[in-house]
């Protein structure tokens, strides 16, 4: 089974159109404007001395990249000349200021000369994998290979020092990212090597103690990789990592490594992912933490976590058929992804929360016996970050969506997500071409039609679907001939959602669905205090929409106490409550009009 390339496919319409066109016209250029304010780009000169602003950080390589990236993928649907120009003028920058060992890294050029692969807390590595990434899919955009050959300029002198003469301070990345690209230029090259210094930098890991800033369970360097069962340490990592090991024991058959990462998985959806998919639920060290510790206002669930952790899944789903990756990328896309971008697409989370006391932000920081400060996540989007990680990563995810949709074995399609769109599909001499039409996730209802031959279709039943379809693994299997259309209808009812008992913070709580999408209220449309209001748990959910959002909308009976601001502090308890209605909206359309309260988890009657 292998997966159809998101270059094969075009979105034409629903939700993720609006979201594509929106990069298209909008987020590309408000990331980029941003990262030649603050010099990101002019970095790329690597004219900086002493006593000049903006110096450059370590990590400043891999925003550009991923940036690049992104605008690549734009250009492989359509040439996009401005962009192209951008893109090529950072290349020829890149290839002036290149060492003649191919060596290229700015903070190590113009910062640290001396402190070249002597320092694994500084990104040399994760840097060198984003522009090897961005090289790679600039090159199948446009057939350009001048960044492709700087770049593999410069990964050949990465095999030689880690790999050849093993002469480095350290053995393996501090923080993983260089595994993936490594892949992906081997399947653009075909060339061994790369494939075998990716496998190495994936067996060494967590072998031998390096010397870091770093705690090793932080990088999960402290176990070797087919040893680990659990996901543990900063979430980002952990997830590029664990994309490597998925793609290493895809490509070798490597059954033992395979396992481990489906163990890891696992532990992930069952015990260490938000409703929302998010992951990593502390600000201390961006991680994943003990079981079930899913806090809802300090929830930290960056970003880039929540986007490796599709990844990872995608690439759990390329290696075993299995609906329960396709769920988890389901629930990713709509709801903790998609939340990170705020609805005109010039705006992002770096963390995105299940609730919001705004008050809270005026509190001070307070340190707790750890000596650590407790971190409220911000109320509101920002343009830009001093990490600016998540922007540039959002713009390629996006543009790239389609590549979650199918797989191919050549003789079944495989349909993991419904988006609608238009795929072409290779098989020798015979190309399938399918049309997909759905408002999802408006409505559940999907139809696939297929011109050019018959083939055995497979489509995902998804996890909150509650018709009976006979399944294996969470698909559908059926037979299409050449022209016909198979018609899909899973329903999409509201439902109030509970967490397992040890998910203390929930405990009494309750979470709205209405197919993938989780939903929230804000105060804006419920007057505040919003933990006072009790949903009525057997009234039905009206839908409707907000005209000034363009979003869905639930509304409910509820109630709530009645206000009195005379009230002391504390009092007998009322039992008089007084109706009213709750509305919520998709979780991923909170905080686009304003500071308010916000609300996942919501009591019931």
């Amino acid at each position: 089974m292998e997966r159809i390339d998101f270059v094969n496919t075009t979105i034409t319409g629903g939700l993720w159109k609006r979201k594509q066109d929106m990069v298209r016209k909008t987020t590309v250029y408000a990331v980029y404007d941003r990262f030649v304010e603050t010099g990101r780009f002019d970095a790329f000169r690597c004219n900086w001395k002493e006593g000049m602003p903006n110096k450059p950080h370590f990590f400043w390589d891999s925003d550009v990249a991923k940036w690049i990236e992104g605008a690549a993928n734009l250009t492989a649907e359509k040439r996009e000349p401005k962009l192209e120009k951008i893109i090529d003028e950072t290349v020829d920058l890149i290839v002036k200021n290149q060492g003649e060992d191919g060596y290229f890294n700015i903070f190590f050029t113009v910062v640290e000369p001396e402190g070249r692969f002597s320092d694994r807390s500084k990104h040399e590595l994760y840097c060198a994998g984003h522009l090897t990434e961005a090289a790679v899919a600039y090159f199948k955009a446009t057939g350009k290979r001048k960044f492709l050959d700087a770049m593999i300029k410069y990964i050949d002198y990465i095999y030689d020092r880690f790999y050849i003469k093993r002469d480095t301070a350290f053995t393996t990345p501090g923080h993983e990212e260089i595994e993936l690209a490594l892949v992906k230029l081997y399947k653009c090259t075909k060339n061994e090597k790369y494939l075998t210094l990716a496998k190495f930098f994936i067996d060494e890991r967590g072998k031998r103690a390096e010397t870091d800033r770093t705690p090793a369970m932080s990088n999960q360097s402290h176990l070797p990789v087919r040893e680990q069962t659990e996901a543990v340490g900063h979430a980002v990592r952990a997830m590029y990592l664990y994309c490597g090991m998925a793609d290493i024991a895809k490509l070798t058959g490597d059954k033992e490594l395979a396992d481990a990462c489906k163990t890891i998985f696992d532990n992930v959806a069952s015990k260490k992912m938000y409703i929302t998919g998010g992951i990593g639920s502390t600000s201390c060290g961006e991680a994943f933490t003990v079981p079930y510790d899913l806090p809802n206002l300090v929830a930290y669930s960056e970003s880039c976590a929540a986007i490796g952790l599709a990844l990872f899944a995608g690439r759990m789903l390329d290696i075993e058929l299995d609906s329960k990756y396709s769920d988890v990328i389901e629930r990713i896309l709509y709801n903790g992804f998609l939340s990170s971008t705020s609805l005109d697409g010039k705006s992002f989370f770096y963390v995105n929360p299940l609730e919001i006391i705004p008050y809270l932000q005026s509190r001070e920081d307070v340190s707790g016996y750890d000596g650590k400060a407790i971190r409220f996540p911000a109320t509101q989007r920002k343009e830009v970050f001093s990490c600016s990680c998540c922007p540039p990563n959002i713009v390629r995810f996006i543009t790239s969506i389609a590549d979650f949709i199918y797989s191919d074995d050549g003789e079944t399609l495989y349909v993991h997500q419904y988006m609608q769109s238009k795929t072409t599909v290779s098989r020798g001499d015979v190309s399938l071409n399918i049309s997909m039409t759905t408002r999802y996730p408006e409505n559940g209802r999907v139809k696939i039609k297929i011109d050019g031959g018959e083939t055995k279709i497979a489509v995902r039943v998804p996890f909150w679907c509650e018709k009976k379809f006979d399944t294996i693994k969470g698909y559908a299997f059926f037979e299409i001939k050449d022209g016909e259309t198979i018609s899909l209808d899973f329903g999409m009812p509201a439902r109030l959602i509970e967490a397992k008992n040890d998910v203390s913070l929930d405990c009494g709580r309750y979470a709205v669905m209405r197919g993938p999408v989780v939903y929230c209220m804000e105060g804006i449309d419920n007057d505040g205090h919003l933990r006072d209001i009790r949903i009525d748990s057997h009234s039905s959910f009206k839908t409707g929409k907000n005209e000034s959002l363009g979003v869905p909308t639930l509304t409910v009976c509820a109630w709530r106490r009645e206000e009195n601001p005379d009230a002391p502090l504390y009092s007998v308890m009322r039992r008089r409550l007084v109706g009213c209605k709750a509305t919520f909206i998709p979780y991923y359309a909170f905080a686009n009009r304003g500071e308010s309260e916000m609300l996942v988890w919501v009591n019931t009657k």
